[in-house]
């Protein structure tokens, strides 16, 4: 099977758009895919990362939300795709030829159908832009290739008491899909043999062009539909036509690949933490499969003046000055100063703690100075009458807060 060429002949398009209502107030002026992660990086960058590496070069973002940071990083982080060898990454806002936004992410494909004619591909790749997490691709076009189907679903296994989260499969032995309900409130059918697990879509679809295509304009017409593809597209699908389950894996023989859904603070918050572990879950690490991201021009990280530092992070541009910090992760050009206390924290581009300040289990936000010797996350009572607080006991400190 010519895999490389069926490569060149694949579409992807990213669903970029979701204002992560969850993770405000980190989503006020950003996009959830753009909302930083790990220091270095946004969240897009794990699934275009993983793109590239699966020899797909062929790719555009459908925007919607604040998309003005997400477009900036895409514009000067990910413009290196040679256009005159058919490669790019680019990015589609709403076309507004309804006068409304995506109604839903069926819908967000529809309104750029002309993308998809233009292009034309033999198969299009649908992902969503907001996971963490490394797979190749390839695996799951030749999968798709293999069974001849319509359309193939990327599945993850996942606890039962999460199930009303996603989108949960039924699957036969030849992993065919047979069932499909979008988010169940009421429980949902456990992978047999696996108690206490169900399989879960991850939103990554592969569609046969005309099939897609065929689907799409027939949701269009549906007044009564939702125009979305987990509510309406999959379950028309699998009584009509060959659909099929691919089990996600990045290496052969996992058990338990990595994918984290970082849709809430506490989440985002839990994955980052993980990082700093002296073995974290998902490694950055990995020379064999580099997440690449825009890269700023910075000096390297400095500590200096008796600093302590212990299982964090630094970015580059970073001075630690007499400070201690534990378990955390500090994005560019942050500066703490001298006697400040940083415990189980995160520090996003440009923050400066100045000196005797104390944060714990705080999330602050891009630009902020936090004054000398104010206290963060240790009075939940005072924090929760300037800021968020998760139930977990997160603080999210604002952008370019201004302190009283």
């Amino acid at each position: 099977m010519a895999l490389t060429q069926e490569l060149k002949d694949t579409l992807v398009l990213i669903l970029a758009g979701g204002m992560g209502e969850r993770l405000k107030p980190l989503t006020i002026k950003r996009s959830k895919p753009a909302v930083p992660f790990g220091g270095a990086y946004r969240i897009i960058d794990f699934t275009l990362s993983n793109c590239i590496h699966s020899g797909l070069r062929r790719i555009m973002l459908l925007t919607q939300y604040q998309a003005r940071s997400l477009e900036e990083h895409i514009r000067f982080g990910w413009n290196f795709l040679p256009r005159r060898l058919e490669q790019f990454i680019g990015v589609l806002p709403p076309h507004h030829l309804s006068g409304e936004w995506y109604k839903g992410t069926a819908d967000a494909i529809t309104q750029n159908l002309q993308l998809i004619e233009d292009e034309a591909p033999k198969h299009v790749v649908i992902l969503s832009g907001d996971h963490i997490y490394k797979m190749d691709y390839s695996w799951m076009l030749r999968d798709h290739l293999i069974k001849r189907a319509k359309l193939t679903i990327g599945a993850v296994r996942i606890p039962a008491a999460d199930a009303s989260r996603f989108g949960i499969l039924e699957v036969d032995a030849k992993n065919r899909v047979t069932g499909f309900v979008e988010k169940p409130k009421n429980g949902a059918k456990e992978i047999p043999g696996d108690p206490g697990h169900c399989l879960g879509s991850m939103g990554i679809y592969i569609f046969e062009t005309e099939e897609l295509k065929r689907r799409l304009l027939a949701d269009e017409a549906n007044p009564a539909s939702s125009h979305d593809f987990g509510k309406d597209i999959l379950p028309a699908m699998i009584s009509e036509v060959p659909v099929y389950a691919h089990n996600f894996r990045h290496k052969p023989g996992e058990v338990n690949p990595y994918w984290r859904d970082v849709g809430t603070i506490d989440a985002l918050f839990d994955a980052n933490m993980d990082l700093c572990n002296v073995t974290p879950q998902f490694n950055l690490y990995d020379m064999d499969w580099p997440i690449y991201t825009l890269w700023h021009n910075d000096p390297p990280a400095k500590c200096v003046l008796d600093a302590h530092v212990k299982d964090s992070l630094l970015s580059p541009g970073t001075i630690i000055s007499g400070a201690s910090l534990h378990r955390s992760i500090l994005s560019n050009r942050v500066r703490v100063q001298e006697g400040a206390q940083v415990d189980e924290s995160m520090l996003f581009h440009g923050v400066v703690v100045r000196p005797g300040a104390k944060l714990r289990r705080v999330i602050v936000d891009k630009w902020t100075e936090i004054p000398p010797g104010v206290e963060i996350g240790f009075d939940r009572a005072k924090d929760e009458k300037l800021f968020t607080v998760t139930p977990s006991g997160i603080t999210v400190v604002p952008s370019r807060f201004k302190f009283s």
